[in-house]
C-alpha cells in the first residue's frame, strides 16, 4: 500500500527535546594506565599473600646452599645465605610500601595542617611559616633525611618520621595556594559575613575542594617516598638489618655482586623500578584529568 503523497516528509533528524539531560559516554581509560592499575595490583597482591602462603623463618640461614641462579624453585634466585629471594623480595616490598605510604600521608596531613594555617591566619604567620617552607626547600631532603635518621634508633616509625619531615612542603604551597584563591569568591565572603567560623569555613568548603588534589599529592609522593626509605636502608641509617626491605635487599645484593651472583641485586632492584613505574603510571593520566 502507497503513503499518502500529501503527508509531511518526517525530518531526517529527530529534534532533540529541549530540557532534557542525557547522560555522557564515559571516557574509557587509557591502556597505559590500565596496564598499571594492572602491574600494581599484582605488586600488591605478591606483597601480601606470599608471606602468608609461604611461612618462612627469616632469620634462617643455609650457608650450605649457597648463592643460587633464577630457577623453577627459585624464581629469583636465593642470596649469599642460601635464602629464597622471591619470599624476601615480598616482605621487603610489603615492608617499604607501608612504610612509605604511612610516610607520604603524614608528610600530607602536617603539609595541609601548616598551609591551612598560613592561609586562614595570614599575617606574621603567613610569613614565618613560609620562611620555614624556604628554608626546608633548601635544604636537600635525601640530606635531611640522613641527619634526621642519624639522629634517631633506626626502626619503621623513624622512617615514617624522616619521610614526613622532609616532603610536607610541596603540600603545604599546595594548601596555601587553593585557600588563598578561595578567599576571593563570593561564596567565601558570603560565608565569612553570615559568621562561620574559619574552622567552619576550612571543613564545609575548603576540605572538599582539596581533596582531589590532596589525593593526587599523596599518590605522587609515595614513589619518592619508596625511594628515600630504599636510599637510607641502603646507606644503613633506616631499618636494622635483620628486617627485609627494599633497601636492605639492596645493600646485601651490592655485597653479593662482586661475587657474581648478579640476580641478588637484579630481584630488589627490579621489584624497586617496577613498583615506580606502576604508580607513576596511576597517576600520569590522573594528573592530566585533574589539570586539564
Amino acid at each position: 500500500m502507497r503513503s499518502d503523497p500529501y503527508a509531511p516528509a518526517r525530518p531526517a533528524i529527530r529534534p532533540r527535546p529541549v530540557g532534557v539531560i542525557t547522560a555522557a559516554r564515559p571516557r574509557a581509560l587509557p591502556a597505559g594506565r590500565v596496564v598499571a592499575a594492572a602491574g600494581l595490583v599484582v605488586l600488591v597482591l605478591y606483597a601480601l599473600l606470599v608471606p602468608v602462603l609461604v611461612p618462612v623463618d627469616l632469620d634462617r640461614v643455609d650457608y650450605a646452599t649457597g648463592p643460587t641462579p633464577p630457577s623453577l624453585a627459585h624464581p629469583f634466585g636465593t642470596d649469599l645465605a642460601g635464602r629464597d629471594l622471591l619470599v624476601r623480595g615480598a616482605h621487603g616490598l610489603r615492608v617499604s610500601l607501608v612504610a612509605a605510604l604511612a610516610g607520604a600521608t603524614g608528610a600530607v596531613v602536617l603539609g595541609y595542617l601548616v598551609g591551612a594555617a598560613c592561609a586562614l591566619v595570614g599575617g606574621r604567620l603567613d610569613r614565618w611559616g613560609m620562611r620555614v617552607v624556604d628554608g626546608v626547600n633548601a635544604v636537600p631532603h635525601l640530606l635531611l633525611g640522613i641527619v634526621v635518621a642519624a639522629a634517631l634508633r633506626g626502626s619503621l616509625l623513624t622512617i615514617v618520621l624522616v619521610v614526613a619531615a622532609t616532603h610536607w612542603t610541596q603540600t603545604a604551597r599546595l594548601v596555601r595556594a587553593e585557600l588563598l584563591a578561595l578567599g576571593t569568591r563570593d561564596f567565601y565572603r558570603a560565608a565569612v559575613s553570615l559568621g562561620l567560623t574559619r574552622r567552619q569555613v576550612l571543613r564545609h568548603h575548603a576540605a572538599p575542594r582539596l581533596a582531589a588534589q590532596l589525593a593526587v599529592a599523596l599518590g605522587l609522593l609515595v614513589p619518592h617516598a619508596v625511594w628515600h626509605e630504599s636510599t637510607l636502608t641502603f646507606l644503613g641509617l633506616g631499618l636494622p638489618p635483620h628486617q627485609p626491605s627494599l633497601g636492605a635487599l639492596l645493600d646485601l645484593g651490592q655485597q653479593a655482586l662482586l661475587s657474581g651472583a648478579w640476580w641478588t641485586l637484579a630481584a630488589p632492584a627490579g621489584l624497586l623500578v617496577a613498583v615506580t613505574l606502576c604508580l607513576a603510571g596511576c597517576l600520569a593520566g590522573r594528573t592530566e584529568d585533574h589539570h586539564g
